[in-house]
């Protein structure tokens, strides 16, 4: 995970820049994005800034929950809680996963910016994809291989994606496309091995504690996102979309 924008304070690792809100501290963060597929933000101070920023790396695509601007507000609303597909909108749990994985082409960007944190728990932990390949490619290539088969991972309800964990690029590099919870479903030749790729995400998950206006970019045909379970009124601003300048 490369290291820019601003003084670390709650557990960020950063470098200065001047600001807020600077949209050159965004456009070297997207230049952290051709290696490492992941730059931590600072100095988003309003809703007004995490859209500039957005759009500055990003065209916008709406969501389900976005609003008209393409943001989505992020926090419990107390009606949530317990809805399959839901649960960013709770305070509880949110498993390792792919942004909008039932699509056939999930959204190559994601922005996530604090508003308000919470007050205990709410951590994002995010997780390298490449480097849980690596990782099952020397430790389990068998796990490896059968999550890599085609057809053998369903994501989303009736009209969802049919495809693999695992999908190999021509360059090489893995895309990876996952979700845990009853809108995901494994073929028998999967299925054995999902513990021991819990166990690899878990492996390599980094855990990010977020004030108000740090955030994070990341691909997310690369990285996988969750959350810890929150108390108090956090909310957050989420974007997704398809990069403007950000490289392969």
């Amino acid at each position: 995970m490369t290291r820019v924008v601003v003084e670390a304070k709650t557990g960020i690792d950063a470098l200065p820049l001047p600001g807020p809100p600077n949209m050159d501290g965004v456009s070297a963060a997207v230049d952290t994005m051709h290696s490492t597929g992941l730059a931590l933000l600072e100095q988003l101070a309003t809703r007004r800034d995490v859209l500039d920023a957005a759009a500055h790396v990003m065209h916008i695509t709406p969501h389900r929950d976005s609003d008209p601007d393409g943001l989505t507000v992020i926090q419990d609303t107390g009606r949530h809680a317990g809805r399959e597909g839901f649960a960013g909108l709770s305070n509880g749990e949110v498993l390792p996963h792919t942004e909008r994985s039932s699509l056939a082409a999930p959204p190559r960007l994601m922005m996530l910016v604090c508003a308000r944190p919470a007050a205990t728990g709410g951590q994002c932990l995010l997780a390298d994809g490449h480097a849980v390949y690596a990782d099952l490619a020397e430790h389990h290539p068998d796990a490896l291989a059968a999550l890599s088969e085609p057809r053998s991972a369903f994501f989303g309800g009736g009209d969802g994606h049919l495809g693999s964990v695992f999908t190999p690029r021509a360059d090489g590099r893995p895309l990876i496309r996952l979700r845990w919870d009853s809108l995901a479903r494994f073929s028998p030749l999967a299925q054995p091995y999902l513990p021991v790729l819990r166990a690899a995400i878990t492996r390599h998950q980094r855990t990010l504690t977020l004030a108000a206006g740090q955030g994070y970019v990341l691909d997310n045909t690369r990285w996988l996102h969750a959350r810890s379970a929150f108390t108090g009124p956090r909310l957050c601003y989420r974007a997704l979309g398809e990069p403007k300048d950000v490289g392969p």
